[in-house]
């Protein structure tokens, strides 16, 4: 059995900025391909902010065609507008892979970090020097950047490769639900 290269990305919601990552998996081997941050231009309508990320998002994966894709769960902030927004962001983030036919996941702070360092409590230093370990030589372009490439990790480590599986069931015709055959009973 050969085992095939699997391209994820990973991204880091936010209003103002949108990080994200792509690696590719083969196998338990990571290697990173690319990230970087979607800016949004704080002068605009709410409205045209949230079509800036979805044109930028949408370019992300355009130019490097993941096979999935896994999302950053976010908490409620002390600011409700700000979680507001925050949320209208996030929700752009899970709509434009999912338009394009890509599976997406969502995994929470603390599951990232215990994925990639080992600690659900751990500090963003320890997850940028593990970057370093696990993406040998790779230059984050910044924090947002960073903590996408992690969500990405995490996704990888959390059965990334899910995406196949998917396709599969697809591909398959199966539309819902189990099968469930009994022996014995000609069916």
């Amino acid at each position: 059995m050969t085992i095939k290269r699997q391209r994820l990305v990973g991204f880091d919601p936010g209003l103002r900025k949108t990080g994200w990552g792509i690696i590719d998996v083969e196998g338990s081997r990571l290697s990173h391909v690319a990230n970087g941050i979607i800016r949004t231009d704080n002068n605009l309508s709410l409205a045209d902010r949230l079509v800036q990320l979805y044109d930028g998002l949408g370019q992300v994966i355009v130019d490097w065609q993941p096979h999935s894709a896994a999302v950053e769960e976010t908490f409620v902030n002390k600011n409700p507008n700000s979680t507001l927004k925050l949320g209208q962001a996030r929700g752009i983030s899970l709509l434009v892979p999912a338009m394009a036919g890509i599976p997406v996941s969502e995994y929470s702070p603390n599951h990232i970090k215990k994925s990639v360092v080992g600690s659900g409590h751990a500090g963003k230093e320890q997850v940028t020097a593990m970057l370093g370990i696990l993406l040998p030589g790779v230059k984050i372009k910044g924090e947002d950047a960073g903590d996408a490439l992690a969500v990405a990790i995490c996704h990888a480590h959390s059965g990334g490769a899910q995406g196949r599986l998917t396709d599969a069931i697809a591909r398959s015709g199966v539309t819902s639900g189990a099968q469930i055959i009994m022996k014995g009973t000609g069916q």
